[in-house]
Formats: structure tokens, C-alpha cells, sequence
């Protein structure tokens, strides 16, 4: 292991940090990732080799890809789900191997709404036929999201409550599979988020128009969720902080949502960016979007933030602890890359992270 200089500040980013009843060994998160590998909505071998490898590599916190609360809030048919009790076994045995090799694991609980039905990406574009296992999807209105996407069928009352009570079900699971954190995917253009932004949200009813409309369903969401997930175990949001189009939900409204879902009980805000419409002009770069998560953190400091997208060295995650910007840090296709990331990471920052008894023999 490295050691540092003496003047050096200590590793922030490999400091833990208590998240209600719950410690993190490290601030490094796995950022919730589609694999499009289930069948039925049902864990498999796969995702335990997947989901397990970030434990022996060392992360502090894994988070699932978006797991559906129910079968027509897939993404795509390959979709993980947590709306039947029989999803809940193969689930288990990952939170077990997880904790088991010392890290901490989250669900993503997902409704895509209008971005439902849809293939793979490797597999084809757009809407699934129904004779390929596609069906019927719904959104706050009847417009889709592209010319290949399904038309939505535009959600009465009653699907509204059926939604909130399929996130407070899951949530349940969540808690008999053995996970310790659950976050809920309000970005990204799906169904939360398609409620929250005027672009895709034309209601007139107590759902659409006002912010305070736009944003009820995600409250009611979170309310259902915080009721039935234990108070000892910490709630993440993830929301995009704009749409990157004119007209659409921006950061302004983004802070507005953080101090509000602070006093329902969330802890974490994930705080990405995009996916609402096919109108968006994003500019990617290294750290894009940590402007985004540090703007939060300032302006509602007793909410927690996470920074995302495009933070690949160790230098980067460090700097963005450092600097104030955020309170954990999330990486996704680095983590593709090397599953070991949190322990070159330590090594390049001259922080202790043991390695598993099984690979110690490596050593650095």
C-alpha cells in the first residue's frame, strides 16, 4: 500500500459514512446499470456474479439495476422485478453473498411508464410487438417518447394509487430479500420523472401543471415508500436535475424537490441528468453533472447527495468529496471496466482497504 505524504489530507472518499442505522465502509457506489438478464423478472446466476464481484472488489455501497414493481414497468421484458413474492429468493442469496464479503447493497425500485415495452439495447430498437412479449404501457399522458416507442395509455386515479401501492409492496420485499438501502428512479425519463416535467406531464388535474402537482406523485411515492420501508434503514432518490430542453425540468425545480423530499424522510438525492425527451442538448465531459449534486448539497445541506456520470480516476471521486460537492460518488461503466476499481482506487490514494483473504496473495 502507498503511504501518503505526511501533510496530505486523509482520504475522504475512503472515510466512512453513516447513513441511518447503516455504516459504509467507503463512499464508492455502484451506480444502478441495466443488464437486460432476467426472465420473468427473476434474479439469476448472472446477476449474482455480477452484483458479487463489486463486493470482493471492495464497494462500499452496490445498487441494483431498476427493478420493476410491476411486470408493465419493465424497460424491457429482461427487466429484474420485485412484484411478486417469488422474485424475492434469488434476490436474497445476492444480499447474502454481498454482505458476506463486507459490503452494503440497495435495490433501484422503477416504473418506466412510457419508456416501457422497449428491446434491449443489443437486441433492437423501440417498441416490443406483442407477439415478442411486448404490452401495453402507461404515462401521465398520451404522447410517447419517440415515433418507435409505444403510445401510452394516460393514467386514471386508479392506476395512480396502483402504482403507489406497487412501490410500497416492493419496498416490502425489499426488506425480506435482505437489502439494506432502496432508492427510487425518478430520472432518466421514466415514470417519476415523466410526472415531474412539464414536457411530458400536460395533465390538468391535481397531477399536471403546477409544481406542486408535478411533483405529487413522487411525494405520494416516497410517503408509501418511507411508510413501509423501516426507519432505521436509509431512502435515495435518483432524479434528473434537468431535461437539457427549454421548457422542461430544470435545476431550479430540482432544489425545490430536494428540500421537500428531505422533510418526507429521503437521506441520499442521486442526482443525475437527461432521458425526458429526444429535444435534449447535452455537452458530456468528465464530471458534467457534479454541479448538479453540489448546487443541492449547498442549498439543502442536511440532505445528502450523490455525484454521477463520467467520474473515472480516483483523483476525480477524491476531488469531488474534497471540494464539497457531494457526499458519495457513483460510477458505472468504470466499474464495467474493472470490477476492482475501489481497490486501485485506495491504492492510488494511499487509503487502507484490505483486500478479500482470497486475493490478498495479489497484493499491490
Amino acid at each position: 500500500m502507498t503511504t501518503p505524504p505526511a501533510d496530505a489530507p486523509a482520504s475522504l472518499l475512503f472515510t466512512p459514512l453513516k447513513l441511518r442505522s447503516l455504516t459504509l465502509n467507503n463512499r464508492v457506489v455502484v451506480s444502478p446499470m441495466c443488464m437486460y438478464s432476467a426472465q420473468n423478472g427473476m434474479a439469476n446466476d448472472f446477476h449474482l456474479t455480477h452484483l458479487g464481484q463489486f463486493a470482493l472488489g471492495g464497494a462500499g455501497l452496490i445498487l441494483t439495476e431498476a427493478t420493476a414493481v410491476s411486470p408493465e414497468g419493465r424497460i424491457s421484458p429482461e427487466d429484474l422485478g420485485l412484484w411478486t413474492d417469488e422474485q424475492i429468493v434469488p434476490l436474497g442469496h445476492i444480499t447474502d453473498f454481498v454482505h458476506r464479503h463486507g459490503s452494503l447493497i440497495g435495490v433501484q425500485l422503477a416504473h418506466a411508464g412510457r419508456k416501457a415495452s422497449t428491446y434491449a439495447p443489443w437486441r433492437g430498437r423501440g417498441q416490443v410487438a406483442p407477439e415478442a412479449g411486448g404490452w401495453g404501457v402507461i404515462g401521465p399522458g398520451g404522447e410517447r417518447f419517440h415515433e418507435t416507442y409505444p403510445v401510452p395509455t394516460a393514467m386514471t386515479g386508479d392506476d395512480i394509487r396502483r402504482v403507489v401501492a406497487d412501490f410500497a409492496a416492493a419496498a416490502r420485499r425489499a426488506l425480506v430479500a435482505g437489502f439494506d438501502a432502496v432508492e427510487l428512479h425518478a430520472a432518466h425519463g421514466y415514470l417519476l420523472h415523466q410526472f415531474l416535467s412539464p414536457l411530458s406531464n400536460t395533465r390538468t388535474d391535481e397531477y399536471g401543471g403546477s409544481f406542486e402537482n408535478r411533483t405529487r406523485l413522487l411525494l405520494e411515492v416516497v410517503r408509501a415508500v418511507r411508510s413501509a420501508w423501516p426507519m432505521h434503514l436509509p431512502l435515495f432518490v435518483r432524479v434528473s436535475a434537468t431535461d437539457w430542453a427549454d421548457g422542461g425540468w430544470d435545476l431550479d425545480q430540482t432544489v425545490g424537490l430536494a428540500s421537500r423530499l428531505r422533510y418526507e424522510g429521503v437521506d441520499v438525492l442521486d442526482v443525475s441528468s437527461g432521458g425526458l425527451t429526444t429535444a435534449q442538448r447535452i455537452t458530456p465531459g468528465p464530471l458534467y453533472q457534479v454541479p448538479f449534486a453540489a448546487r443541492v448539497r449547498a442549498e439543502v445541506p442536511d440532505l445528502l447527495t450523490m455525484a454521477v456520470g463520467m467520474i473515472e480516476t480516483p483523483q476525480q471521486a477524491e476531488g469531488i468529496l474534497q471540494n464539497g460537492d457531494a457526499d458519495l460518488v457513483a460510477l458505472g461503466r468504470p466499474f464495467l471496466r474493472d470490477p476492482h476499481w475501489p481497490q486501485r482506487a485506495a491504492h492510488a490514494l494511499g487509503a487502507a482497504l484490505p483486500l478479500p483473504d482470497m486475493y490478498a496473495r495479489a497484493g499491490w
